[in-house]
C-alpha cells in the first residue's frame, strides 16, 4: 500500500510543479475573448482605437496579444498592429511582455497583478509608463496609460475602457 502512495506522488509531483511554472492566471477573463477600446490620447492627442485578442499558447506557457490598431501616421489605415507575448519567467518569478508593431518597434517590460487588475511596466524614452487594465467585471476594463507610482497615479496620458467583444 505504501508503494502505491509513493508511485503517486511521483507521478503527482512533477504535474503540481509544472503548472506552477506557468503562472499565467492573471490573464484568464482575457483569454480567448477580443476586447475593443476606442478614446483619444490627453490634450487632444490622437484618437485611441484598439482590438485586442488574447490567447494561450505553447501548452499554456505563454500568452499571445493580437492587436488591431492604426497603422499609419494619418490614422486612416486600421489593420494588425502589435502582436505581443507574455511570458512567466520562473527564474525571476516575474511575468514579461514584450510588444513588437508594424513599425518595426519592440516594447519590452514586466506585468504585475494589483488584485485582479493587470499592470504593464515599460521604460519609454526616460520614463517608467505604466498601462492598467482595471477590472471592472468580466466584460469590462477601465484602461490607463500614464505615470504610475506607489498605487497613484501622477499623470494619465490616455484614460478609456476596453469592451469584451460579443
Amino acid at each position: 500500500m505504501n508503494h502505491i502512495k509513493i508511485i503517486i506522488l511521483v507521478l503527482v509531483l512533477p504535474l503540481l510543479s509544472f503548472g506552477q511554472d506557468k503562472d499565467l492566471s492573471i490573464f484568464e477573463n482575457l483569454v480567448d475573448k477580443t476586447w475593443s477600446a476606442e478614446g483619444q490620447w490627453e490634450n487632444n492627442g490622437p484618437k485611441f482605437k484598439q482590438d485586442v485578442h488574447f490567447s494561450f499558447d505553447l501548452e499554456r506557457s505563454v500568452v499571445i496579444a493580437k492587436s488591431k490598431g492604426f497603422v499609419n501616421k494619418e490614422q486612416t489605415e486600421f489593420g494588425d498592429r502589435n502582436h505581443g507575448v507574455r511570458h512567466y519567467d520562473k527564474t525571476t518569478n516575474t511575468i514579461k511582455f514584450w510588444e513588437f508593431d508594424v513599425f518595426g518597434n519592440v516594447t519590452k517590460g514586466k506585468v504585475l497583478a494589483e488584485g485582479k487588475n493587470i499592470i504593464y511596466q515599460y521604460q519609454y524614452g526616460e520614463s517608467i509608463i505604466t498601462d492598467m487594465w482595471e477590472y471592472v467585471d468580466d466584460s469590462t476594463y477601465n484602461f490607463k496609460v500614464g505615470s504610475y507610482y506607489n498605487g497613484t497615479w501622477e499623470q494619465v496620458y490616455l484614460n478609456t475602457v476596453f469592451k469584451e467583444q460579443k
